[in-house]
This record gives C-alpha cells, structure tokens and sequence, in this order.
C-alpha cells in the first residue's frame, strides 16, 4: 500500500494533466492559433506559386495589406464595442469618389484633398454612430441599410461625374507617393498602417478610451451602470471606424485612381473575414491589433494565391464567404460552450494524502470536543454579513469586513455603534495594522489594500512576479488571503489559488494540486514577489516571534508550516502541526506567546478517503452539482491555542453551532476573544479565563502602549 501510494502520488503530482486546460483558458492561444494558421499557409502557398515570397510580391502585399488594414483596424474597433458594420465597402466607395472628385474635378491641393477624404469617412461613419449608439437601433440592420443607401449614392456619383473624374490626369508627386511610393524599401502604406497600429495598440490597451470600448463590448450594462458613456463611445468608434475606411480609401485612389462600378463591392466579406480569422470575437469585448493584422493577412494571402492560380473572382468570393461562416460558426459556438468545454479539461484532481487526523473525542486531549464557545456574546446580530476577520485598533474599536465590500467599525466599548469606516467595492479577507496605523485588507479578486487614519483607499498591489515556466498567467493576484506585517514593514501575505477566483474556492479542494503561493510585499521598494509556491491553499499568516520566519496555515493540507524569510535558515520550510482534524484558517498572537488558530470545519473521513482517488474526483465534478460534492464539514468549527513546538495546548468549541457554526479568524484583545465567520452574520465576543487583561495585539507587535 505505501508503494501504490507514492506511485499515485509520482504519478499527480509530475504529470501535468492540466496543462491543456491551462492553454485553452489563456487568451495568448487566441492570437497564437491565427498565427500559426496564417504560417501553414504562408508555406503552402510558397511551394505552390514560385516568387510568391519575393521582394515584389511583398512588397504588392503589402500595400494591399496596408489599405485593407486600415478598414480591418476599423470594424476591429465596431466589433470590440459589440456592434458591426456591413456599410464598409460601400463607405469605401464613396471615400475613394471624395478623394478622385476633390482632385481630379475641383482641382484642390492634396492637403486639401486628404482632409476631406477623411471628413468625408467621419460624416459617414457618424450617421451609423448616431442610429446605433444614440437612437440604440440594430448594428446589423442598420448598417445593412446604410450599405444600401451608401452604394446608391455612390452610383448616381459615379453616374454623373465618372467621365470627369476619368480625363483628368494631374501632377502631383505628393499624392504619386502616397499611392506607390516607398522609404527604405518600404510602401509608404505600410509605415502609416505600423504608425496607426502602434496608436492602435496604445488605446487599447493602455488608454483609459480603450478600456472603456472593451467594457462596454464585454457588458454594455455593467458599463453603464460604472458611468461610462456608452452611448457616446460606441458612436465615436463607428466614427472612427469611418475614418479608417477612408484611410484605405485615401491610399488605394492614389495607387489605381480609379473609380469604377466593382469598387469596394464585397468588401465588407473581407474585412469581416479578416476580423474573425484574426480573432476578435463577434461577441464583443474581446480583440486586439495584433488580431487584426493577422486576419488581414491571411485573407490577402488567400485572395492572392487564388488569383495567382487563376481561380476566378466569383469563387473568391464564395471561398471567403465560406471562410468566414466557418470562422462565425466556430466562435459562435466556443463563445457559447467555452466554460463547459475547459471545466472537462481544466480541472486536474491529483492524488493528496493526509496524516492521520488527531482524535477530538471527550476526554482523548487537547482537541477534544467541548462547549466552551457557548456562552459567547454576540456582536452586530444580523447587521454584518461575511466577517471573515476581525480586529481591533489601539483604542479599542473593532474593525470587521463585510461581503458588501465595507470595512464596518464597532465604536468602544459597547460596540453597539457601527458604521462604515470605508467601502472597498470586493470581499474583505485578512487585515493587519501597520505602526502609523494603516489598515492593510486583502481582498479577494483585488490584492492587497490600504486604508489610512482618514479612511483613503489605496491599492497596494494586485500582481507579482510571474513564474517563468508556468503556463497559467499567476502574475495577476485572484485570492489574497491573509497577512501579517514584519518588523521591517514588509507584508506576507497568501494567496490561496493562482488558477481560481474567489466563489471557485471547492474546485481548488477538488483539485487539491497545490495551486497556493505566500507573497511578499517590500513598501521600502514598492516590489511585490512570490517566496513560497506549491501550497495547498494556504490561509492563516503570522510572524513568529523570531520575528525572521512566519507561521501560516495550509487549509486543504491541514497542517500549520513555518517558513523563514531571514537569519540563518533562510527559505526553509517546517511542518510544525501535520495532523490536524480540522481545516485551518487564520492564525494570531496570543497574550502568553502562543498563537489562535481558527479551524473553519471538520475533516471527514469520506473525504479523506476521496483525496486519495484523484479519478474518482474528477468523474463527481464532471458528473455531479456542485452542491453535491463531497465538502469540508464547515458546519462545526473551533478555536485552537498552540506553540511554535507544535504543541496543542488547548481547543474551544461551540459544539451545537448556535453563536458560530463556522470560525474563521479570531483575535485577543483586552482578555476577550473576538471571532469572525465568513458564513456569519455575527461576531462572537468570548471571555478568556486567566488572560492578560492589558493586551492589545497592535500595541504587542509594534512596541507602543495605549
């Protein structure tokens, strides 16, 4: 049996099962899978066609690639921002007649003749802005509409004025270089489509605009109900989106100068093609320019080595119509069925052996069961929700978050008074003050925050480093935990999963891989780092009294480990308590020296067992509801005292769970013990027997007296 368990245990532990999940997850395989596409058939077309890839046929590529482009980079934007745009190709149309009209016919300047083009696209662009965004109408309908109405217009033009535009032939070098000029080699198209992207990749990505079209294409409700002008947005990126068109419009009337019946019929197929294949999703909030060149040149490669091989325009068309419905209908469904689809390969049970559980039947010890916790007084009954941890300033008043996303504060001495003392917006979970009384909270999904004596929120940090050969993104910060401050004033703090958020905490049990990290905080250089990985949610955080090593709880481990972070045994690990029976959570000083450790919930035989059986795991979370899986009983929970020798030196129960069925955190001050719950409504105020009346933990840690 040992054999077979350190076979089970090799074989979970090094085989990544998860790493499949991991990359369909990760939004890096969305720009990958393009590229990769666009490689084959960049080669395939390269042994088909000879010269294919020769300087010439680049550079031709390329200033089709830049004309289109620029249009792509415009319905890349409508489509971020949830809409469409089918009026394209006739915009363009109408965009290359503007341009060939105001210099062949009116005779103006390019300069002249450039702005206008550009208005030309804006004026355009803003009636779809002005039907969609203000008048809230249809993208598709309406830009079905205007498409129609666009080419329409473009006809009675070109009806009247082609014959002009035609004999007319002026000289002017600055618009002969717009249309085949080069620098260095490079088409003049080519480097304003690189300036344009950059700008491009810029807003989206690092600009506040940005940020907003991605929020509003991801939830138009949500974005609306954080103020963010919806409506004004989407109108201004169907704008900018005509303005774009007229870009590509602008550069292909000074190549060919043409402006025949064909122009820019089908375009909008292409470009939408492009939009897809790329990878932006047509279900909005989702995109980048990366995509959008990608997309462009797959399809031109397409187009052109179709053509090459003669393959007539008709089946061109119907190709990339094909294309494209293969595209919509692949992300259609991934969209729809994504979740589903990574939940089968994501999850990843491996195989976890616990020590035997320490008995916490009457009479066998320290943990045996009692109901000492029964005549615990209740505090803020039904005004608090959620106060996973609980604590108290040097004045006495005590602090309590609440999963309405406020730090409440109960007023000395009676704590009846409550208030909100600052509104954070997430879960709050472990909190510690530092000597100039800042509260540090980690919340769950956010990182670490600060709130000064005059109630200022300040994010700390909400990333660290990320591990070089992890294929899961750990930099972003999903399950701060809990914290202690060292003397130095640097902040440990863990974080429970680095693959879940905070309402997926049971998957992480389900798993039980390991997937916790501890971190640390320097404010002296404002770094944030990861010292400990390979955790099984770890929770509770301590600094021991050495005042160079920690103490911190490993939930789904149920043990209690030290790590040291300075002297002599720097990065070491201990196991100080590996049996535990219950699941442990915070951890705290106590007045004699010794350390409160909160235990959430019992262990239970049945799931010990299933910890052993990663397969068996596995097939109940595909197969069963959640809310049928096999969980920690954290319907009964206690309060332990133990020493850094690992020694139990006492428990308190609340055995029939009537003041607090479920213990998180608890907290010495003054002789009392005060616990917190995430599951309560409540916090629990216990009189201590024989407890240093004058100890205040803030006062202890930083060396101050009230």
């Amino acid at each position: 049996m040992p054999m077979q368990d350190a076979l089970l245990r090799l074989r979970y532990r090094y085989w990544p099962d998860h790493l499949l999940g991991e990359i369909l997850s990760k939004r890096w395989t969305e720009t990958a899978i393009p590229v990769i596409v666009l490689l084959i058939i960049t080669v395939l077309l390269s042994r088909a066609i000879p010269g294919f890839l020769s300087v010439g046929g680049l550079a031709d590529t390329g200033r089709q690639a830049g004309e289109i482009g620029f249009i792509v980079l415009g319905m890349a934007l409508v489509v971020i921002v949830g809409g469409i745009d089918l009026s394209v190709g006739s915009m363009f149309a109408l965009c290359d007649f503007c341009a060939l009209f105001c210099l062949n016919v009116l005779g103006w300047p390019v300069p002249a003749v450039i702005v206008a083009t550009l208005v030309c696209g804006a004026a355009l662009g803003a009636v779809n802005g002005l039907l969609i965004g203000y008048l809230r109408l249809r993208a598709f309908i309406t830009t079905l509409i205007t498409l129609i109405i666009y080419r329409s217009a473009y006809d009675l033009l070109l009806f009247d004025y082609s014959n002009k535009i035609a004999a007319a032939f002026p000289d002017f070098p600055s618009w002969d270089f717009l249309g085949g000029g080069v620098v260095a080699g490079v088409p003049s198209v080519v480097l304003v489509y690189i300036v344009v992207a950059i700008f491009g990749h810029v807003f989206l990505t690092r600009l506040r605009p940005g940020w907003h079209v991605t929020a509003i294409g991801g939830s138009r409700r949500s974005a609306y109900n954080s103020g963010i002008p919806v409506r004004r947005t989407i109108a201004l990126c169907y704008t900018a989106s005509g303005v774009m068109t007229s870009i590509g419009a602008l550069f292909f009337a000074a190549r060919l100068g043409t402006v025949g019946g064909d122009v820019g019929v089908g375009l909008e197929v292409t470009v939408l093609t492009a939009t897809v294949l790329g990878g932006i999703s047509l279900g909005g909030g989702k995109g980048s320019v990366a995509k959008a060149l990608v997309g462009t040149l797959i399809v031109l490669f397409v187009i052109n080595g179709l053509t090459t091989l003669s393959v007539s325009g008709g089946v061109n068309r119907m190709v990339l119509a094909g294309v494209l419905l293969v595209a919509a209908t692949i992300d259609i469904r991934w969209l729809k069925n994504r979740n589903r689809i990574i939940s089968k390969v994501y999850v990843s049970p491996t195989y976890h052996a616990l020590a035997p559980a320490a008995s916490t039947a009457p009479g066998s010890g320290p943990f045996a069961q009692n109901d000492k916790l029964r005549g615990v007084t209740l505090i803020g009954l039904g005004r608090i929700e959620a106060p996973e941890d609980v604590i108290l300033d040097r004045h006495d008043n005590l602090f309590a978050g609440s999963r309405h996303g406020d730090i409440m504060r109960f007023k000395a001495p009676d704590y009846q008074e409550m208030e909100v003392w600052a509104h954070i917006g997430g879960q709050p979970l472990g909190m510690a003050f530092d000597r100039k009384d800042n509260l540090y909270v980690c919340i769950g999904g956010m990182g670490l925050y600060r709130i000064t004596p005059d109630r200022k929120v300040e994010k700390v940090t909400d990333e660290t480093n990320r591990s070089l050969y992890s294929v899961n993104d750990d930099s972003r910060l999903r399950l701060a935990d809990d914290l202690d401050i060292a003397d130095d004033g640097r902040i440990f703090f863990s974080e429970a999963t680095v693959r879940y958020e905070m309402d997926e905490w049971p998957v992480d049990g389900l798993e039980a891989r390991g997937n916790g990290r501890i971190i640390c905080y320097d404010p002296n250089t404002n770094t944030t780092r990861t010292v400990l990985r390979g955790l099984k949610f770890p929770n509770g955080i301590c600094i021991a009294s050495d005042g160079q090593s920690i103490l911190f709880a490993e939930t789904f481990g149920c043990c209690i480990k030290r790590y040291w972070f300075d002297g002599p045994k720097s990065g070491t690990v201990e196991t100080v308590i590996d049996n535990l029976p219950g699941y442990p959570d915070n951890i705290n000083l106590a007045s004699d020296g010794n350390y409160w450790l909160a235990m959430v919930g019992m262990r239970s035989p049945a799931l010990d067992l299933a910890w052993k059986m990663p397969g068996f795991r596995l097939r109940m979370g595909k197969r069963v509801p959640i809310d049928e899986w096999l969980f920690p009983n954290i319907n009964t929970g206690c309060v332990i005292k133990f020493n850094e020798r690992g020694e139990v030196l006492e428990s308190y129960w609340d055995l029939r769970g009537v003041n607090h069925p479920m213990i998180t955190s608890m907290r010495e001050h003054r002789g009392y013990l005060y616990l917190g719950g995430i599951a309560n409504n409540r916090i629990g105020r216990y009189k201590l027997e024989g407890a240093d009346p004058g100890f205040v933990q803030y006062d202890r840690r930083w060396g101050k007296s009230k």
